[in-house]
C-alpha cells in the first residue's frame, strides 16, 4: 500500500510523516502540490493507494474576509482530490473540523448530526466534505477533528506557554467546551482506520473526554510545573473575534466504536504523553 500525504509541512502532516516511518509513503508540501490546481493534483495522485489531505486554509478569522481563498482550498481542493482519486482507484482521507456544526449543542455531536456552520471557515470545510462524499462515495474517510495541537505550527498550548513568559496571569475563556487532541494521536488513528478498511464514511478523530479552554490551560500548567492559579477564567464576551467560536465542540465517536475501533485516548493522557515526548520544548 502506497500512501501520499498532502500538506506535509503542517502540524498533522508532519506527525503523519513520522507515524508512517517504515511505510511506503511520500509527503508533499502545499508548494509542491497546490490542491486548487486540478492538473497538479492529477499528477501527484498517480500510483498511490491512499491519499491523506492535510492541506487546508485554517486561519479562521481571516477566512471571514478571504472567503474566496478559503473556499478554493477547503472546498475546491478536496473536490479536485476526489476526482483524481476516483480516476486512480485510490482512497481519500479528508480532514475536517467541528466547525461544520453550529456549536450550540448540549450533547456530543454524532457523525450524522445536522451540520450548520456559523463561520466562513466552517462553511468552506463543509463544502469540502460534501464534494468528497458526492464524487468518491465508496472510497473516502472524512475525519473531523478539533482543538488540535502538536509540535509543528501554532496552537493553544504553545500560545499559553509563550504568554506565561510575559505575563503573571492569563485570561482564558471558561464557556467553550471541547476535546484537546494531540496531532500524533490523530495521525496514528488515521493509519489505524485505513488499515482496518472500515466502511467509507465520516468519523470523529478527537480525544475522549471534554474540558473548557480554561480547564485545558490549567492542566497544561500543572503538567508543565507552572502555577495553575495564574490562569483566570473569563467569558467569551471578553474576546471578540471576526469569526464566531463554537461554545460546544464535543464530538461523539459512535462510528468508530461501531466498527470495533477505539476512540483516541482521554485528552489528559494525550497531553501528558505529548509533554513527555517534548512537543513543547523550545
Amino acid at each position: 500500500m502506497k500512501w501520499l500525504v498532502l500538506g506535509a509541512n503542517g502540524m498533522l502532516g508532519t506527525d503523519l510523516a513520522n507515524a508512517l516511518a517504515g511505510y511506503d509513503f511520500k509527503s508533499l508540501t502545499k508548494e509542491q502540490c497546490d490542491i486548487t490546481n486540478q492538473q497538479a493534483v492529477d499528477k501527484a495522485v498517480i500510483g498511490f493507494d491512499v491519499v491523506i489531505n492535510c492541506a487546508a486554509y485554517t486561519k479562521v478569522d481571516e477566512a471571514e474576509t478571504n472567503q474566496e481563498l478559503a473556499l478554493a482550498i477547503n472546498g475546491q481542493g478536496p473536490k479536485n482530490l476526489a476526482i483524481a482519486c476516483a480516476a486512480n482507484k485510490a482512497k481519500l482521507v479528508q480532514i475536517s473540523t467541528d466547525y461544520v456544526f453550529a456549536g450550540d449543542a448540549t450533547e456530543p455531536y454524532e457523525e450524522k448530526a445536522p451540520t450548520n456552520p456559523k463561520s466562513v471557515y466552517g462553511k468552506s470545510k463543509l463544502l469540502g466534505e460534501q464534494n468528497v462524499r458526492e464524487l468518491l462515495p465508496n472510497a473516502h474517510y472524512i475525519i473531523r477533528t478539533a482543538w488540535l495541537y502538536g509540535k509543528n505550527g501554532s496552537n493553544f498550548p504553545k500560545t499559553m506557554l509563550n504568554l506565561a513568559k510575559q505575563h503573571d496571569t492569563l485570561k482564558v475563556v471558561n464557556d467553550q467546551i471541547g476535546q484537546p487532541t494531540w496531532s500524533m494521536d490523530l495521525a496514528k488513528k488515521i493509519i489505524e482506520i485505513v488499515h482496518h478498511q472500515i466502511p467509507s464514511g465520516t468519523y470523529h478523530g478527537t480525544s475522549s473526554g471534554q474540558v473548557t479552554w480554561f480547564g485545558f490551560a490549567r492542566k497544561l500548567f500543572e503538567l508543565m510545573e507552572l502555577d495553575p492559579s495564574r490562569i483566570v477564567p473569563v467569558s467569551s464576551e471578553e474576546f471578540t473575534r471576526p469569526a464566531p467560536r463554537p461554545s460546544h465542540s464535543v464530538l461523539a465517536h459512535q462510528a468508530l466504536i461501531a466498527n470495533q475501533i477505539s476512540p483516541i485516548r482521554n485528552w489528559e493522557d494525550g497531553l501528558e504523553q505529548a509533554i513527555k515526548s517534548g512537543v513543547f520544548n523550545d
